[in-house]
């Protein structure tokens, strides 16, 4: 197991009716931006828990923020962060507003004079605005960790960011607030959060017996409540289930002295900046290719995936492996998420070199847990998924 530190300061605060708790945790004083997506949580009852809890708080509110955060919208609530001398954010939404709220956390105190280097530059934000979450998707695990990605229409970019002050001080998790999620979220969801720690687990063998139990854990969970979530969102055991494995997907624990890959991820970001799929999609038309364009990498952790994970135990450590890679693609065609980019766009040709050519032309020359992934064989692996 390699070295580590692991620190999470968030508060988490799960479980039935927690919104009210709301008003316990944001100081009395404070004059807070209460940030949100498209509006869904004025009809699911969300936006009237959150002002009760808040009633003697003042607060002021900035809705509309879009799915894969966009730069130019979230300067607009920059703008208001600064006129209205706002001292605390708030993020009720999911992981798309709350990366929106934690850049915003790092451009309210940013000294440079174009927050947009705070992603191109990867400044690391010691210390942000304090902020919290009521978190109303469960998928990316953002309302415990401190990392955000955000997107700029105008140069079709899908960049990330992060840092130390970038962890919510605490986030409310109430699993009654899927019941109004539309199935194909849900999905989405289920989706992101497996993939999530497949791109921390699915590396090669370093002896990290526990956490490779952990990671699992969560996949094996994921599984089972997956059907149950899908057909019924009310189901709280399920619900409780899905959201908890969303957060801890997520949060640090699993990747800490293991070695990671986010390859995927980096080349799943790309097809939402070119093509505006969602980003759980991307991981799943990227996914299959990368295992087996690295399949010789790591096929032992493929294999032990498929053991315990899909209780394949007959065949060759290869036989087992390429199981696996069929039986992930397979459960992502259950939850009703295409595997292939052809699936959602009929102009992905080129997307595969354009790729590439961003990666060399940002110097991302050695991607994945080897860091062996040079932009030509991005290039294969994209063009695999096609």
């Amino acid at each position: 197991m390699n070295n580590f530190e692991f620190k999470n300061p968030t508060k988490i605060i799960f479980g039935k009716d927690t919104i009210s708790q709301l008003e316990t945790e944001i100081p009395k004083d404070a004059k807070v931006l209460m940030l949100y997506g498209g509006g869904s949580i004025k009809k699911n009852g969300i936006y009237d828990q959150v002002k009760t809890a808040l009633a003697q708080v003042t607060m002021i509110e900035f809705g509309g923020i879009p799915a894969n955060p966009k730069y130019a919208k979230l300067m607009e609530a920059l703008q208001i962060i600064k006129d209205e001398n706002i001292t605390y954010l708030l993020a009720v939404g999911g992981g798309s507003v709350i990366d929106g709220t934690k850049f915003l956390s790092a451009a309210a105190v940013y000294d440079g004079e174009t927050p947009w280097d705070i992603l191109t530059k990867n400044v690391r934000t010691q210390k942000g605005m304090p902020f919290g979450t009521v978190l109303t998707l469960p998928a990316t695990g953002s309302e415990m960790n401190s990392g955000a990605v955000i997107t700029r229409a105008e140069t079709k970019e899908k960049l990330a960011m992060g840092g130390p002050g970038l962890f919510p001080e605490f986030s409310v998790l109430d699993p009654q607030v899927i019941h109004s999620i539309p199935q194909r979220q849900l999905a989405n969801g289920v989706t992101d959060a497996f993939t999530h720690v497949l791109e921390q687990y699915m590396t090669y063998p370093i002896g990290a017996l526990l956490q490779d139990r952990f990671a699992e854990s969560i996949l094996q969970t994921l599984i089972e409540v997956a059907p149950k979530v899908l057909k019924d969102p009310t189901d709280y055991k399920a619900a409780s289930n899905f959201m908890w494995s969303c957060t801890m997907a997520l949060n640090g624990l699993i990747q800490k002295g293991v070695p990671t890959d986010w390859a995927v991820h980096a080349m799943g970001h790309e097809l939402t900046a070119l093509f505006g799929i969602d980003h759980a999609r991307t991981l799943a038309i990227i996914a299959p290719s990368h295992y087996k364009f690295n399949f010789e990498a790591k096929k032992e952790k493929l294999a032990q995936y498929a053991e315990r994970v899909w209780n394949i135990t007959e065949g060759s450590t290869d036989d087992k492996a390429y199981a696996a890679i069929e039986k992930t693609v397979a459960f992502f065609h259950e939850l009703g998420i295409d595997t292939k980019l052809s699936d959602y766009t009929k102009d992905y040709e080129g997307t595969a070199e354009k790729i590439a050519k961003r990666f060399t032309d940002r110097g991302w020359k050695t991607l994945g847990e080897h860091q062996s992934l040079s932009p030509d064989k991005v290039e294969k692996i994209v063009k695999m998924a096609y």
